[in-house]
């Protein structure tokens, strides 16, 4: 595996499971590390359970797979493009899991009101220039949500909408963009790793 892939499924759908095994298949090969950043912030108990329950389950499945937790380390709106820019390396798989919950938290922040769209769109370019400079491999996972009805709230438009776009760039700058529906996945660009 070189270069980036993007991974798209809806909740639930395996696209996590398919972003270890790639992680999995790489750490593999001798000399080679991967990291995970973990993008998640825990604003409730059910959240804070959920995270424990992840963090666990990854360890006992994959425990090679280094994790660095955002929301836990640094808490700022630059921390996932600062950690990307830091850890990247040749010899190194970063997996970000997932652009979802980095956007909602770019959108939407647990502690502040919501950000302007100019805002959140300047992130979304910012992550995309990092993302074409990295010097090592990136998986990174996001929600597809724009295949269901259009939402009611204008917040909540707004929302599906930047996540929309935001996936264009990520599969622009991807050579492998996958799909994956009830653990089944499904090349929609590049080659097979």
């Amino acid at each position: 595996m070189a270069g980036h892939e993007f991974i798209l499924g809806g909740a639930r759908s395996g696209k996590s499971r398919l972003a270890e095994a790639r992680a999995a298949a790489w750490l593999a090969a001798p000399g080679h590390q991967a990291l995970l950043i973990a993008t998640a912030q825990a604003g409730d108990a059910e959240m804070t359970a959920r995270i424990s329950r992840h963090r666990a389950d990854r360890a006992q499945r994959l425990p090679a797979l280094q994790t660095l937790e955002l929301a836990t380390s640094t808490g700022d709106k630059e921390a996932l493009c600062a950690a990307l820019v830091g850890h990247a390396a040749p010899q190194r798989l970063l997996v970000v899991d997932c652009l979802t919950l980095w956007l909602t938290q770019q959108a939407l922040p647990l502690h502040g009101p919501q950000a302007p769209s100019v805002q959140v769109q300047a992130a979304c370019e910012r992550l995309l220039q990092v993302l074409r400079g990295l010097p090592g491999p990136t998986v990174l996972v996001s929600n597809e949500i724009g295949l269901g009805v259009l939402p009611l709230g204008r917040e909540t438009r707004q929302f599906v909408d930047a996540l929309g776009w935001l996936h264009q760039g990520v599969a622009a700058a991807c050579e492998r963009v996958t799909l994956v529906v009830a653990g089944c996945e499904l090349r929609l660009k590049g080659s097979a790793t």
